[in-house]
């Protein structure tokens, strides 16, 4: 009962009143300082230059029909580690006039990405094994300890954010899952602060195997 052309319509108007475009790494496309100019440098101009039209606002064909960009709203991020915001293209730098730094994430930060999104998580592995039948709790304290292991190991290797929290869930939860359609098994599993510490224990403790596993 769906009109599809309607639904196409609405869509395209929405997108262009009310569309928002996240352009991520966009640091892989600056030209880094004290290079020649050539090669991935005269690369990385040109799709910078590919870019430009569409962010200062231009028609654009998709398969649903035309966008007009001109009322939409271009957010970019990059870890400018290497280049710098100002190694882009000047015409490009001016059509992104707010910019903000981000810290890394906290303990605090990570406890609250566990708890309080709709579709965290702890909510959607819970809602995993009730596919087979098992019934998952997290205490208080164990989402607690696992944000303490996961800014700590973000701290000793590669900082990748919120990412941690899912190899370390993954990790946590291995012999829950590899034994979820056993007959045998208990049906509640409570996590808790003891538990977690017990199963991560020896990742956490060897920083060289963390680097590998977590």
């Amino acid at each position: 009962m769906v009109d599809q052309d309607r639904l196409n319509r609405d869509a395209l108007a929405r997108a262009e009143s009310s569309g928002i475009i996240f352009i991520d790494e966009i640091d892989k496309i600056a030209s880094r300082e004290g290079n020649l100019r050539g090669g991935p440098d005269v690369s990385r101009e040109g799709v910078q230059r590919d870019i430009l039209p569409i962010v200062e606002g231009s028609t654009v064909t998709t398969k649903y029909g035309q966008v007009k960009t001109d009322h939409v709203l271009f957010i970019a991020a990059g870890a400018f580690h290497v280049s710098k915001p100002s190694d882009l293209i000047p015409e490009l730098q001016g059509r992104f006039p707010i910019r903000v730094e981000l810290e890394p994430l906290r303990q605090a930060d990570l406890v609250r990405i566990l708890k309080e999104p709709k579709n965290s998580l702890i909510r959607q592995y819970t809602a995993l094994l009730e596919t087979e039948g098992i019934s998952l709790h997290f205490t208080d304290d164990a989402v607690a300890e696992v944000a303490r292991i996961a800014a700590l190991v973000n701290s000793r290797t590669q900082d990748i954010g919120a990412r941690r929290l899912h190899t370390i869930l993954e990790r946590l939860l291995d012999p829950v899952s590899f034994e979820a359609s056993d007959p045998g098994r208990a049906r509640d599993e409570v996590i808790d602060a003891s538990v977690v510490k017990t199963r991560l224990k020896e990742v956490v403790e060897d920083e060289d195997l963390s680097r590998y596993i977590l």
